[in-house]
């Protein structure tokens, strides 16, 4: 179906926008406001590049005068013979040559502090994003939004500056040159090809942008597919589907395979088209100059220095194609980088919010609402409290809401409706960072980071020291088995830590909470993968660690939870019955038949 005008009006509008809007953020790299040094560099890189351009464009004057000068013709400029005035243009041609690039070198600093500066910027932004869009990102696919984006900028910074204003300024110089040299017809045909090679390069490149737009896209899918394929090895191995994942991957290689055809062919019809343009007008200048020779208005050295600028001319506006497309390529693909880098958060501190202060750990849900879709309602109406040093179980059955509260707590979402408050301070109203600072979590499922278990455990608390390290892992009943391997607390644990046990992994990921040593203690699961002996050692490691703290302990194993002071049962988001485990199991409600279930089935198993 075809897109009324309206449609691609609108469309075409909304790119310019975009493109403006791309090249407003990144203006304040190459001109920093707060940086002299900067500034300096750059005004030093311009005024080296225009030396260049009039260097480049005297050079073709000492070419016509040596051969004016061998064929005996005029008078030799700067009153060099042929030898000098050719020695003289090889000079200048290594004058342009080098000029370019100490600009290259002056300006270098530039472009790398402003790839550093908007790399930390996006990698912030992404960590300030909020759990909501990461649990529905595409990691590959991000990835590669940023790697294009990164990319975009550093071509950008250096091409907008140093290739379209240089070659407008080229361009200008020559063509007065031509018109005070020569006679006006020579700038109208050098002005004719001009036109109309920027005509034809600026049409087919706005086409050839939306082809490279959609390779991009599929580019992107393909390197997702690749990416989780492999993050889920395991799973893909399990279920013997590594054909079907190869052909998954090769159909997104395809579809990218078929825009990158495209692109390929669009790429060759422009340089055609762009060759003819060049070509003709080349051909109708030098015409003109050599029936200028032979009737006797021209030497044989203007026609030299005719065909000199031409080809001077026609080298930048060979290049303008390519730069042109590439800038426009960079705008999209910076424009899909800021577009992530202007994705707020869900959750945000508020302005001038306040530093959490735990003094007893006093934690209270009051009338707590909460969904992650707002048609369908999760908590509905929480009031619970765990005390000072309390330790309170939170358990039920699959999807009653036990884990949603763990997060609300640490604020991966905000609440709906109700309150979440630590020592009487809405969680709302304090800094993030003070409040992650004073939870300390073991989740279910322990993921760590593709380096050494030291690493990992340290990860805790920056800048703990290998004594405080170990003393964790004794805490965590893990110090014997590190002292037992190889390389000890320098074992490489893989990627996502796949190189040890469940039970490993989550040992390495309680040494982690202990060493960070928060004042409130949040367990998710935190024995679920352990086997029975361990899992009562670290029981008795988590009570230790919970003494004079207040823990929030998330269980679907009973057993785990027994010794809580208050154990709350959950029910479709509702809190069922709480108290203490003798209290609930002497109620016969909710608690004691899940106790009974799973009593009976360890005595199945």
């Amino acid at each position: 179906m075809r897109r009324s005008p309206t449609t691609i009006d609108s469309i075409s509008a909304e790119e310019r926008r975009s493109s403006l809007r791309t090249l407003r953020k990144v203006v304040p790299y190459l001109w920093p406001a707060d940086q002299k040094s900067v500034k300096y560099r750059v005004v030093l890189a311009m005024v080296v590049l225009i030396l260049a351009k009039l260097i480049a464009v005297y050079t073709p004057v000492l070419y016509k005068g040596a051969v004016d000068a061998l064929a005996g013709e005029g008078v030799p400029p700067l009153a060099l013979g042929a030898v000098g005035l050719t020695v003289a243009y090889g000079v200048a041609r290594v004058l342009t040559n080098g000029f370019q690039q100490l600009r290259d070198a002056v300006f270098a600093p530039v472009t790398q502090r402003a790839l550093r500066g908007l790399a930390l910027e996006t990698f912030q932004h992404i960590h300030r994003l909020s759990m909501r869009y990461h649990i529905t990102r595409k990691t590959g696919g991000l990835s590669r939004i940023i790697e294009r984006g990164v990319k975009g900028v550093e071509f950008l910074l250096r091409f907008l500056l140093f290739s379209i204003g240089p070659l407008v300024l080229e361009l200008v110089l020559v063509a007065i040159i031509l018109t005070v040299l020569f006679d006006a017809r020579y700038l109208l045909a050098v002005g004719i090809t001009i036109a109309l090679y920027v005509w034809f390069t600026l049409a087919v490149t706005e086409w050839r942008v939306k082809l490279r737009r959609e390779m991009n896209k599929q580019d992107t899918d393909a390197n997702q597919k690749a990416i989780d394929s492999l993050l889920n090895f395991e799973t893909v191995k399990y279920f013997g589907a590594e054909e079907r994942e190869a052909a998954r991957y090769d159909g997104a290689m395809r579809a990218y395979a078929q825009a990158a055809l495209k692109t390929a062919y669009s790429l060759a019809f422009l340089n055609f088209g762009q060759s003819v343009i060049i070509t003709g007008g080349l051909i109708t200048v030098m015409v003109m100059a050599a029936i200028g020779v032979q009737n006797g208005s021209l030497s044989v050295g203007d026609f030299v220095m005719v065909n000199a600028y031409m080809v001077q001319i026609t080298v930048p506006l060979n290049f303008l194609g390519s730069v042109y497309r590439e800038i426009r390529q960079s705008l999209v693909d910076m424009g899909e980088m800021f577009d992530l880098l202007e994705q707020p958060p869900d959750v945000k501190d508020r302005p001038n919010a306040a530093e959490l202060k735990v003094s007893k750990g006093h934690i209270r849900l009051e009338d707590l609402h909460f969904g992650y879709d707002p048609e369908r309602e999760i908590l509905k109406g929480i009031t619970m409290e765990a005390k000072p040093g309390e330790t309170v179980a939170i358990v039920g059955s699959t999807g009653s809401g036990k884990s949603t509260i763990g997060r609300l707590l640490f604020r991966f979402y905000d609440v709906t409706g109700g309150a979440l408050t630590i020592d009487g301070q809405d969680v709302r109203n304090v800094s993030q960072k003070s409040l992650h600072a004073a939870i300390g979590v073991v989740p279910q499922d322990t993921v760590l980071f593709n380096d050494t278990i030291r690493y990992n455990i340290a990860y805790g608390r920056d800048g703990a020291t290998q004594q405080e390290i170990e003393d964790a892992a004794r805490a965590a009943q893990i110090h014997d088995f590190i002292a037992g391997l190889p390389q000890g607390y320098d074992t490489q644990v893989g990627e996502r830590g796949l190189k040890l046990s469940g039970g490993e992994k989550q040992r390495v990921g309680i040494a982690r909470t202990l060493l960070k040593d928060p004042p409130i203690l949040l367990l998710d699961e935190a024995t679920s993968a352990l086997d029975t002996d361990t899992e009562r050692e670290i029981k008795e490691a988590l009570a230790r660690a919970g003494q004079g703290r207040t823990v929030i302990t998330i269980a679907h194993r009973l057993s785990t939870v027994a010794e809580a002071d208050q154990i709350v049962v959950l029910e479709q988001g509702e809190i069922a019955e709480a108290g203490s485990h003798e209290d609930l199991l002497a109620r016969g409600g909710r608690y004691a038949h899940l106790w009974q279930r799973q009593q009976a089935d360890q005595d199945v198993a």
